[in-house]
Formats: structure tokens, C-alpha cells, sequence
């Protein structure tokens, strides 16, 4: 549906300009490659792979460049026309949008305009024009015929049984038509898109304005309390004493993460696992989601849930909304953005998805027991107490475990 879109845009004269970071994009049979070949659209890779055909030979090239390869565009950022911006954590897929069968990630995106919207743009643009941007073209030819093959495919989609009813229920939102009809706007100066710049990724030293700095100078002013949400949460021994010294302080913090059975990486989790008794041993409060979805949250009747949000919320006045985790790789090796903001209603919007999020509907709460780790099920009937990783498998609870001793922390 969105190639389709897209495709739409450009022949009705819209000039298309995508930007992808190199992870899952391949060779010159795919429909990006068609797409790259209207005059209208332009395709570019941030930091790829040169090889693009054969699981073996791309796999060759990220091990003998690994240090390189290893450092990712993880920004997200949709801009129409210059005045309105969607930034957030989201990827592009079916189980970004609901629409998977089997599990779908709980994302949080802001849409701005104004300033902040041009800020994006200047990100947009930064990285657009870097040299760690390749034309798509410069490494792949796609066929003379494949846009054409690409129109009939994706006219045929736009008719099959999953996307009729996906279509009618988008139109029926009323989230989507609040935002159309800019029902639900937060009006403030004190908003603005910050962001690492592209040299990041090219391994140039971190600056006091970069992304990590600037955060961390920002919530350690809180007075009073401090909510984070973080799917991907490793906070290794200098996170776990930061956030233990806003404890000190009087702060009250909560974070909400993913429990091992709702964590769509094995390995991170494996990292986040030995921090959660330190944690909680400071007086953090630990949230789990749980791995199974709401009823009705997606349209396909996905049976899973992960959580995907980045955000926080400081003393219910200043919050944040963008790309970026509470992990290593985020901090030194990824390039992130996001929306910080100043602005008491918008931050009650996000404490309200915060609540609803921890609740006991849809996450567990830990404990500590005599020094053992408890996960409680507030909202099972009666409560139930989990003395281990709740709804998990052996065989991950095991791998989790060796991940967690191995000296890999720096790359999760």
C-alpha cells in the first residue's frame, strides 16, 4: 500500500525522495529498484553493503566490514512538503501498522509543524546529502520492464482480501481523522526535533549537542518523577547509577520495557536481564509487557504483541517521542532523532498511554523477594506470581541467560 502511494504521488508530480537505511534492502529485482526508475522518485542507502545479490556474498562483506556496517541510520523521519513531519520509533512493515497475523509492535509517533517540522527537514536533508548516502542507482540497474510489472503487482494488491478491509478500517479511525482534521494539536515554542548528524555514523567523536547529551542533560533535571519507555533496554553499570541517583533525589522512576516472551531480540534482552535487581534495588519500579495483544488491537488478529515506543515523560511538563533507546548501540554506534517537547497537556497524553501501557492488563510488574525476582500478574484472577520469566521457553530463557555472560554489551 505505501508503494503504491508513493508511486501515486509521483505521478501526480510530487518528487519522492526515500531514504533507507541498508538492512533489509536488496538487489535490482526489488520493487524499490523499479520504484528508483520513475523520474519522480529517488532511492538512496545510507552506509550499504556494495554487494546486493546472494545472502553469502552481502554476509562476506558485513563480516570483513564490520566496524563500518555496524553503525546504523536508525532515524525515522516522514516530511510532506516541508510543513508537516511524522517522527517517532516506527519501521515500515506489516506488524508496525497492525496488520501482521502473528505479532504486532505498539509504536508512538508525533506528528509536528512549524519549527519544528523545518528542523526535520534540515535532519532529512543532513542526511540526504552525507556522503554515507549512495544512490540506490549507483548499485543497482533494475530491468527495463520492471516499473511497469511493479504497477500491475501493486494494482493486484490493492484488490486482494487484506487490504479492502485494512483500507476501510484507516478510514474509520478516529485517530487518523483527528489528525486530518487537527483536532487533537498541542500549540507551544517550546518544541523541537534533536538528532545525531550523520557523521556519527562515521565514527566521529560524540559532541555536547548530539542526541545522547543533550537527553540526558534534559531528564536529569527532573524534580519529581520520571517515566521511560524503552523496548530495547540496556542501561549497562553508568545507566543503572544514573538513574539509581534521581532515586537519591527523591525522583520517583519507572521504566516499561519488553519481557523476554514479548522481546522480538533474544540477545537484548540476554543484556537488559542482569540490571533489573540493581534496579530495582535503587527503588525503580520495572515494568514488563506482556507477549500477548490487547483483543481487537490489530485487524488481522495478531495474537502477539512487542512493545516498539521510545519515549519519557519528566515531572508531567517536558516529554520525548523519537527513535531512540536506553542501549548501548543507540548511545555510541546508531544515528537517532526525536521530538522533545515542553508542554503540560501533551506530556498528560503521553503519562496517559505511560499508564495504560504499565497496566495490569498489559504488563507485569516486578518485585523483589528476599533478594529473587518476581513477576506479578496483577490482573489475572486471582493475581499470579511468577518466580521466573513469565510465558517464556526454556530454550530462551537459557539463551538469554548465555548472552547475558558473554562480553557483547557494547554492540546490543
Amino acid at each position: 500500500m505505501l508503494h503504491h502511494e508513493v508511486l501515486q504521488a509521483a505521478d501526480r508530480g510530487v518528487r519522492v525522495r526515500l531514504l533507507l537505511d541498508d538492512m533489509n534492502v536488496h538487489g535490482s529485482h526489488s520493487v524499490l529498484a523499479a520504484l528508483d526508475s520513475h523520474p519522480l522518485i529517488e532511492v538512496r542507502l545510507f552506509n550499504p553493503t556494495r554487494a546486493r545479490e546472494g545472502t553469502l556474498v552481502r554476509g562476506a562483506e558485513l563480516l570483513l566490514r564490520f566496524v563500518s556496517l555496524n553503525r546504523r541510520m536508525h532515524n525515522k523521519i516522514w516530511l510532506a512538503d516541508g510543513r508537516v513531519a511524522v517522527v517517532g520509533g516506527r519501521n515500515i512493515g506489516n506488524e508496525y501498522f497492525d496488520a501482521a497475523a502473528d505479532v504486532n509492535f505498539m509504536d508512538t509517533d508525533v506528528a509536528v509543524i512549524g519549527v519544528a517540522a523545518r528542523q526535520a527537514e534540515e535532519v532529512f536533508d543532513a542526511f540526504w546529502n552525507s556522503a554515507s548516502a549512495i544512490p540506490l542507482a549507483a548499485l543497482v540497474e533494475a530491468a527495463p520492464d520492471a516499473l511497469d510489472k511493479v504497477r500491475a503487482s501493486l494494482d493486484a494488491g490493492l484488490e486482494s482480501d487484506r487490504a479492502g478491509p485494512y483500507l476501510e478500517r484507516l478510514r474509520a479511525s478516529d485517530r487518523v481523522r483527528e489528525l486530518l482534521q487537527r483536532q487533537s494539536m498541542h500549540w507551544t515554542d517550546n518544541a523541537m526535533i534533536v538528532s545525531d548528524p550523520p557523521q556519527k555514523a562515521e565514527g566521529a567523536p560524540q559532541r555536547p549537542d548530539w542526541m545522547t547529551p543533550v537527553l540526558v542533560a534534559r531528564v536529569s533535571t527532573a524534580r519529581r518523577d520520571l517515566k521511560l519507555i524503552s523496548p530495547y533496554f540496556v542501561p549497562a553499570h553508568a545507566g543503572v547509577e544514573w538513574l539509581a541517583g534521581m532515586r537519591r533525589r527523591g525522583v520517583d522512576v519507572s521504566i516499561l520495557t519488553n519481557s523476554l516472551a514479548a522481546n522480538d531480540v533474544l540477545a537484548v534482552h540476554g543484556g537488559y536481564a542482569g540490571y533489573r535487581r540493581p534496579l530495582l534495588e535503587a527503588g525503580i519500579k520495572l515494568y514488563e509487557l506482556k507477549p500477548h495483544g490487547a483483543v481487537n488491537t490489530s485487524l488481522f488478529g495478531s495474537s502477539g504483541a512487542s512493545l516498539h515506543t521510545k519515549a519519557y515523560v519528566v515531572d508531567g511538563s517536558h516529554g520525548f517521542i523519537g527513535s531512540f533507546n536506553l542501549d548501548p548501540r543507540s548511545v555510541k554506534l546508531n544515528t537517532e532523532m526525536g521530538l522533545m517537547f515542553e508542554h503540560p497537556a501533551a506530556a498528560a497524553e503521553l503519562e496517559a498511554l505511560y499508564a495504560v501501557k504499565t497496566s495490569a492488563q498489559t504488563s507485569y510488574r516486578l518485585s523483589l523477594d528476599d533478594g529473587r525476582l518476581r513477576w506479578h500478574d496483577d490482573a489475572a484472577d486471582p493475581p499470579v506470581v511468577w518466580d521466573d520469566e513469565p510465558e517464556s521457553k526454556a530454550w530462551q530463557r537459557a539463551a538469554a541467560r548465555v548472552i547475558g555472560w558473554l562480553p557483547a554489551e557494547a554492540q546490543l
